[in-house]
């Protein structure tokens, strides 16, 4: 159990998942770098905390809930959260694009919904993520593996922090939607790399990812 001054904040949990350079960043180096997919996230955010809750039939979804766990050592805010009559609580976590390879989202939504249930006394079995690109809902179900995972990960975090070391960079097919990737440097790190191939091949992906995008 963490005491409320050394919790961390939520989101960090997907960072640290997708790179625990980039988590390191954010996180440590109090960075922060934007592009377009991380300004069109943040808009779609806005919108979605800015709306107001709201009742129909037997559900009450409420917005932008601040929430906490001790057991985690995060707290956050939630996109919208679904309360049911008949006592039913699903987390709904709101991305831009569309759903990912690893099991970033999955462990970051799964973290809210143990804040909700350390918070309301509550078992929550699902949760669910909405990808805007592809205009889709997809269940979630917080199955035992992932909330050992969700714990692991949290673990991790309070440790990068607590060591306070940003780690080298390592490039992966991911890195090139990293609004970090020109602070970063990931494709220019280890031994015998090019500038020239470097520059290059940062010129291919940008290419590749507008395409991808429009």
């Amino acid at each position: 159990m963490y005491q409320e001054p050394d919790y961390l904040l939520l989101s960090g949990l997907q960072h640290l998942c997708f790179c625990p350079r980039q988590c390191a960043f954010i996180h440590v180096e109090q960075l922060w770098s934007e592009n377009y997919f991380t300004a069109s996230g943040r808009i779609l955010h806005e919108k979605v905390h800015g709306g107001i809750g709201e009742s129909r039939r037997c559900i009450r979804t409420e917005r932008d809930l601040k929430i906490a766990s001790r057991r985690l050592g995060v707290t956050g805010k939630t996109d919208a959260v679904e309360f049911y009559s008949d006592g039913t609580v699903i987390p709904i976590e709101y991305k831009h694009g569309k759903p990912k390879e690893d099991f970033s989202d999955e462990v970051q939504l799964c973290a809210q919904a143990m804040c909700l249930e350390e918070m309301l006394g509550v078992q929550i079995d699902q949760g669910a993520l909405f990808y805007f690109k592809v205009r889709k809902r997809i269940p979630v179900d917080m199955s035992p593996e992932l909330r050992q995972e969700t714990i692991r990960v949290a673990e991790e975090f309070h440790g990068l922090i607590q060591e306070g070391k940003t780690p080298a960079a390592q490039y992966t097919k991911k890195c090139n939607s990293c609004s970090f990737i020109d602070v970063c440097f990931p494709e220019s790190a280890g031994r015998n790399k090019s500038v020239e191939i470097y520059l290059k091949r940062r010129l291919v992906n940008s290419a590749a990812l507008d395409e991808e995008d429009f």
